[in-house]
C-alpha cells in the first residue's frame, strides 16, 4: 500500500490549528469509507507565498491550487503618476474608465506572478508531474468585462457614497487598488507557452454566482436574505481584512450594508426583462 504526503500551504500569518484539529476526524471517516484501503497518510502544514519556493526541488508528484492564482503577489506598481496622483481615481479595481496604463500595470503583475508560480512548481515536481489550477478568470478578451469588475466597481461605488457624505476621505479610496486580476483563457496560455515548464492538457470555465450558489444558503438562518445581502456576505468574508486593514474596522458594518443595497439596485437593473 502506498505511502502519502500531503503538505498544505498558506501565508504565514494565516492558522493552521483549525485545519490540524479536524484531521482525527476527518481520518475516522476515510476509515469507515476506504476501510483497509485507507492510509498511510502524513499531512503537514508549510507557511509561505505560494509565488516562490516552498519544498524541495523533485520532491512532489501533484500539486492543487485552489481559490488563490487571481490573488497578486502585490498591488502592481504603476497605479500613480510621478506627482504621486491616482491615476484610478474613484475606483478599487480595473473598470471601464481606467486609463489603458491601469489595464497594462494588472496584467504585468499578472505575468510576473503566474511565470514565477509555475517556474516555482516545475523545480518541486518530479519529472512527469502535474497540477490542476482552479482560480477566477474570465470569458472575454476585455479586463474591463463586467464578469471580472462587477463586484470590485459595486464596492467601489458603496465606498464613494460614503465618501459624498464624508464618512471616508476620498484619498482614502484612491490609494486603495485591490491585488487581483482574473485572466482570460489566452492569458493563461500564453503565459504557460513562454514559461516553459508545463504543457497544458485542459482548460475549463465555470460560471458560479454572485453569492456561492443556492445550495449554500439551504437549511441556513440567512434563507431570507435578498440576493444583494447574500452577495455582501460572500465577499465580505473575502476580503473584508483587506478593505479594514486600509480602511479601518468601523466602516465596514455600513459599507457592506450600502454594497448589499446597491448588488440588489443592479441585479433588479439587470435582471428586469425588457419591454
Amino acid at each position: 500500500m502506498p505511502e502519502l504526503r500531503i503538505s498544505l500551504n498558506d501565508l504565514s500569518n494565516n492558522d493552521f490549528n483549525n485545519i490540524f484539529g479536524s484531521l482525527p476526524t476527518f481520518f475516522d471517516q476515510m476509515k469507515a469509507e476506504k476501510g483497509a484501503g485507507f492510509g498511510p497518510y502524513f499531512i503537514s502544514g508549510v507557511a509561505g507565498s505560494f509565488y516562490g519556493r516552498l519544498f524541495p526541488r523533485q520532491s512532489l508528484h501533484f500539486v492543487h491550487s485552489s481559490s488563490s492564482l487571481h490573488w497578486l503577489s502585490q498591488v502592481p506598481p504603476g497605479l500613480e503618476t510621478e506627482a504621486s496622483t491616482a491615476m484610478n481615481k474613484g475606483k478599487i479595481y480595473i473598470s471601464k474608465s481606467s486609463p489603458q496604463s491601469v489595464l497594462d500595470s494588472y496584467l504585468l503583475q499578472f505575468q510576473k506572478d503566474f511565470s514565477l508560480f509555475l517556474k516555482s512548481r516545475s523545480e518541486e515536481l518530479v519529472p512527469g508531474g502535474g497540477i490542476v489550477l482552479s482560480f477566477m478568470g474570465r470569458r472575454s478578451r476585455d479586463p474591463t468585462a463586467e464578469e471580472s469588475c462587477y463586484q470590485w466597481e459595486l464596492l467601489a461605488q458603496a465606498l464613494m457614497s460614503m465618501v459624498l457624505e464624508g464618512l471616508i476621505p476620498e484619498e482614502k479610496v484612491d490609494a486603495f487598488n485591490a491585488p487581483y486580476y482574473a485572466p482570460c483563457a489566452e492569458e493563461l496560455q500564453l503565459e504557460i507557452q513562454k514559461e516553459g515548464s508545463f504543457i497544458m492538457d485542459r482548460l475549463e470555465a465555470f460560471e458560479i454566482d454572485w453569492d456561492g450558489g443556492e445550495e449554500v444558503w439551504i437549511n441556513t438562518v440567512d434563507q431570507t436574505l435578498s440576493s444583494g445581502q447574500r452577495v455582501a456576505k460572500t465577499i465580505r468574508a473575502v476580503v473584508e481584512s483587506m478593505l479594514e486593514s486600509h480602511f479601518g474596522r468601523d466602516i465596514m458594518d455600513e459599507l457592506f450594508q450600502r454594497y448589499a443595497r446597491i448588488v440588489d439596485d443592479h441585479l433588479s437593473a439587470t435582471l428586469e426583462p425588457s419591454t
